[in-house]
């Protein structure tokens, strides 16, 4: 079996732990090189490294690991980022006509894979420093689909647009207005089109360092389309957009592939992965270790294996339990404990007008909020906190028998800072097993705030919030960066500390499956965006999300096999039915 070796730079402090995996390493004593230090880092030779598994136990900063790469994977790796650094086995491939998703873990070669499929990175075969022709690429993917791929983008008869994850970084390199963006990358003389469909018309004369979030991902989807291109990538199309904005954007991008077009997209919401894509690759291995590229698969059946953790074909198993939803909505019993209680209040925001009814939550109750975006729903939860300190004019009751209200609140948008992660969490390392160990917080412990990625700080501040002694906790959109296994994560670790604490938790996201997996009631926003928005419920499960699928004019059915909820095909016989008796969320 063949292994590779990964040092974590980032994590790697040898002035500090007195190069103790090179004085233990048995290879070092027997007098042969394996683990020595360039540049003050750890540097382990894989060809002399025997597998003992001594360097990952010892080192305190978690910054070694030596991985045994499974049986089938005899062949080198397309790419390797550095000595001891990631490695990729194999690529997706697009196929036209068809919209091929890409599905696996955060750090795992997804976007890597997809920037030499674009070709603004060139693989390396392993081979640090070694500079990849086209022709030997061809050649090296003889055979095969990816052969006749990048034998068409050396002749330039591929032409591709590609949109970055990151588009919060495209203020950094664009200063100027929307609309000059727009029409400075407009090949096609769709500018009026595009933007009317996407919906920009509004904000074209705005800077795009005051656009929003969701704005800005609408902003890049439509500079990519606007290019004249016959292959589409999209990196995460559907971050910082709600439920409303992801579904249109899907339809819209499905649009785009036909005969003479292909697309791909990497997408973490598995509805709407399944809503958008026609056939997809999985991604398994170890995140900031090593990925492997799957053969590709239907897109039900590839969702399907993914929450099995099993890989028939390739006979190879990457998660040790299987991931299984609730065959019906579990209308479940809640503490008649009354934890928390609020009055009707109407208060304005500027020119925004909120409208909240009267509520309440128990002990053990977690409620998922639904809602557009612009809707109101975080300021909702920001009125709560601070009715909570007597500072708003919503008024608040609580059960006399559990003291002082003490809420605990993860906001939607995150500053980070320089402090350690082990000191931001001093509260949260006592929940070792119920919060540390499931959200991998441990190997963070020594970086500080701004040395982690949009996942990890996320992690971090969930850990955070629910590490705090609180009986209620408010979580503002949580699943954001993160990908569906830590979503899964998430959901389950939330759900297990209210019961831990007795608490209840109220969250906002804009992920349905989450909503649908965590919570046992749901709060519903309905109004007009950036003018007015009022809070109805909590409704039971199957009440509240009839009453947001109808705004939404969709339907939803089990898996035969997973369980796991999908949207009906429009105007399918089993979309028609469930419309026609109201039944929009399965098994009511």
């Amino acid at each position: 079996m063949s292994r590779i070796a990964i040092v974590h730079k980032q994590r790697c402090h040898p002035d500090e732990c007195a190069h103790l995996c090179a004085k233990k390493c048995p290879v070092n004593k027997s007098g042969t090189e394996c683990i020595k230090y360039v540049n003050n880092k750890a540097q382990i030779d894989e060809t002399t490294c025997v597998g003992c598994g001594i360097c990952p136990k010892i080192c305190p900063f978690h910054a070694l690991e030596i991985i045994n790469l499974p049986e089938e994977l005899d062949k080198d790796p397309i790419h390797r980022y550095s000595e001891n650094g990631f490695a990729l086995y194999n690529l997706p491939i697009p196929l036209f006509g068809k919209v091929v998703g890409v599905l696996g873990r955060n750090g795992i070669g997804k976007s890597t894979a997809m920037k030499i499929l674009a070709g603004i990175e060139m693989p390396n075969f392993g081979e640090v420093g070694k500079k990849v022709t086209y022709q030997e690429l061809i050649q090296h993917f003889k055979g095969t689909e990816a052969q006749a791929y990048f034998e068409k983008l050396e002749k330039k008869e591929i032409i591709v647009a590609y949109k970055p994850q990151q588009v919060e970084a495209i203020p950094k390199s664009f200063d100027g207005k929307v609309k000059d963006l727009l029409k400075k990358v407009d090949e096609k003389n769709q500018f009026d089109e595009i933007v009317k469909t996407l919906e920009l018309t509004n904000i074209l004369d705005r800077n795009l360092s005051q656009v929003s979030g969701g704005e800005l991902q609408r902003v890049a989807i439509a500079a990519t389309v606007l290019k004249k291109a016959n292959v589409y990538f999209f990196d995460e199309p559907t971050s910082f957009l709600d439920v409303k904005q992801r579904l249109k954007i899907s339809k819209f991008i499905r649009s785009l592939a036909n005969e003479t077009t292909a697309v791909m997209v990497i997408e973490h919401d598995l509805i709407i992965l399944d809503y958008l894509s026609d056939y997809l690759h999985l991604l398994y291995g170890k995140e900031s270790a090593y990925g492997v590229v799957s053969t590709v698969k239907a897109t039900k059946t590839g969702i399907n294996t993914y929450l099995s953790g099993y890989l028939k074909e390739e006979n190879v198993r990457f998660r040790e339990k299987e991931i299984r939803f609730d065959s019906s909505p579990q209308e479940e019993a809640i503490s008649s404990l009354k934890l928390l209680e609020w009055n009707e209040l109407e208060k304005s925001f500027g020119n925004f007008k909120l409208k909240i009814n009267q509520g309440k939550m128990y002990r053990n109750d977690v409620v998922g909020v639904l809602g557009e975006n612009g809707i109101g729903k975080t300021s909702f939860i920001k009125e709560l906190v601070l009715a909570s300190k007597n500072e708003s004019p919503l008024q608040i009751e609580t059960s006399s028998t559990i003291g002082d209200l003490r809420v605990s609140y993860k906001p939607q948008y995150i500053q980070a800072s320089d402090e350690l992660v082990r000191v931001y969490l001093e509260k949260a390392m006592k929940y070792e097993l119920q919060l540390i160990r499931p959200l991998n917080i441990e190997p963070l412990y020594d970086l500080t705030l701004n040395q982690l990625s949009g996942g990890e700080l996320q992690r971090v501040e969930i850990a955070k919030c629910l590490g705090e002694d609180a009986n209620v906790y408010f979580l503002d959109e949580p699943s954001a960066y993160l990908d569906v296994e830590q979503r899964l994560v998430l959901s389950k670790v939330l759900r297990e500390m209210m019961d831990v604490k007795k608490a209840s938790a109220l969250v906002i996201d804009h992920d349905i499956l989450i909503v649908d997996y965590i919570s046992k009631r749901l709060l519903v926003f309905k109004g007009i965006p950036a003018l007015e928005g009022h809070v109805e419920g909590p409704f039971k499960m199957a009440d509240g999300m009839n009453t947001f699928l109808k705004d939404l004019q969709i339907t939803f059915r089990r898996d035969e096999v997973s369980n796991r909820p999908r949207i009906n095909k429009e105007e399918s016989q089993k979309d028609k039915e469930q419309k026609a008796s109201g039944n929009l969320y399965y098994g009511k």
